[in-house]
């Protein structure tokens, strides 16, 4: 269940860095993303990357 768990939580990290780096502009992949320069995913994905955090640090105790 541990693995799982952590598993888990680096997949919604590195979505959320996607999502940042996305929103922000500095990632440009896909080219026709609807998400690219759009400061909201930004939001989202900080708040993805930091659930990814919280699920690495529970699936590691």
């Amino acid at each position: 269940m541990r693995a799982v768990v952590t598993v888990l939580g680096i997949l919604a990290l590195l979505m959320g860095l996607l999502w940042i780096g996305q929103g922000t502009g500095y990632i440009h992949w896909p080219a026709s993303s609807f998400m690219l320069d759009q400061r909201i995913w930004a939001l989202w994905g900080a708040l993805l990357a930091v659930v990814g955090i919280v699920l690495i640090r529970i699936g590691r105790r």
